[in-house]
């Protein structure tokens, strides 16, 4: 990203102010030079090596990281991370990682588990789940369904206490996060203790004043990009809730929830509202929204106070959530 990006105020057509964006954010992001407007069928492999190619922070020697292999078809992919100090069973957190649904692993989610299994004690699993355009709606769905439900009938094994298994994500994979706490609300077979949505992409409609606004990491068109590869043929009124949760119409039974979103995210409105519905519904809610942040600063700018403060807030939650269902 340019520095003269960063700069200019493009408040025409209701599109957010770079000059609202934190200090320390607006620094980080513009040494990162990421930008996606341009992402679509024809420029996808590159942005994918790009991705892969950035350099994983170092991890700690205090976490074990195991991949197992999930029998579907085909198979799914899960990286169990559990603290090697701990004993006994422990809650877990079952994540879905971003990418708008068509970049991203699961392996980026591993800085995360190495600070939260230390942290809290618990165990996090992160699921490879397939990415559109190539697996197209329901698949991805179906994969965490199927890589949780593995995750239920393997507790014992994996050294998880059953009762206290939540689910969470981020951006797209909050989206997903929030899709399956309805699925298996409605399916009733696998218990969901709460769910974690950090700036939750769950609107394909992109129809509030938000979700047209410049982001300097997720812009409307990435956007748009992301929802077309993974819907395919749904348009309208075929787009289920399971696909894109901001269309649900019936949000009661729903786990608590932490819903956070940066104030000045193409999502804010889309995850404010649904953080309100559920309210509404009666689920125990709790919503943060960040000033000052655009998508993704908590992790593609982990070292600002405004990171290191949405990332307390959420442990200090989770750290509740482990112990209110234990």
């Amino acid at each position: 990203m340019s520095n003269n990006l960063m700069s200019h105020n493009p408040m025409s057509h209701n599109l957010m102010s770079y000059s609202l964006i934190d200090p320390e954010v607006a620094e980080a992001l513009a040494a990162l030079e990421l930008r996606l407007g341009d992402l679509s069928d024809a420029t996808l492999s590159a942005v994918r090596e790009r991705m892969r190619s950035v350099p994983v922070p170092r991890l700690s020697d205090a976490v074990e990281r195991i991949d197992y292999s999930v029998p579907e078809r085909p198979p799914v992919s899960v990286r169990v991370h559990r603290p090697k100090r701990a004993k006994g069973q422990l809650p877990c957190i079952y994540w879905m990682h971003g990418g708008g649904l068509v970049l991203g692993r699961n392996v980026g989610d591993d800085p995360r588990f190495d600070r939260w299994c230390s942290e809290m004690d618990c165990v996090g699993v992160s699921v490879e789940y397939g990415l559109a355009p190539e697996s197209k709606y329901p698949g991805p769905l179906e994969d965490c369904y199927a890589g949780l439900r593995w995750v239920h009938e393997h507790a014992d094994q994996l050294g998880i206490d059953s009762q206290r298994i939540g689910i969470g994500g981020a951006s797209a994979g909050a989206g997903l996060a929030a899709g399956l706490a309805l699925l298996a609300r409605d399916r009733a077979e696998l218990a969901v203790a709460f769910q974690v949505l950090i700036y939750p992409m769950i609107d394909d409609r992109q129809t509030t004043v938000s979700s047209h606004w410049d982001d300097p990491v997720w812009p409307p068109n990435a956007n748009r990009y992301g929802w077309a590869s993974y819907l395919g043929d749904l348009t309208g009124d075929q787009v289920p809730a399971y696909a894109a949760p901001a269309r649900a119409k019936n949000l009661q039974g729903l786990p608590p929830t932490y819903l956070s979103v940066g104030a000045l995210d193409g999502f804010s409105d889309e995850d404010i509202e649904y953080g309100n519905r559920l309210r509404h519904a009666g689920v125990s809610v709790q919503l943060h929204v960040y000033a000052g942040g655009p998508h993704g600063f908590d992790t593609l700018a982990p070292a600002t106070a405004l990171a290191q403060r949405a990332n307390r807030d959420v442990v200090e939650w989770l750290r509740l959530q482990f112990a209110q269902c234990g």
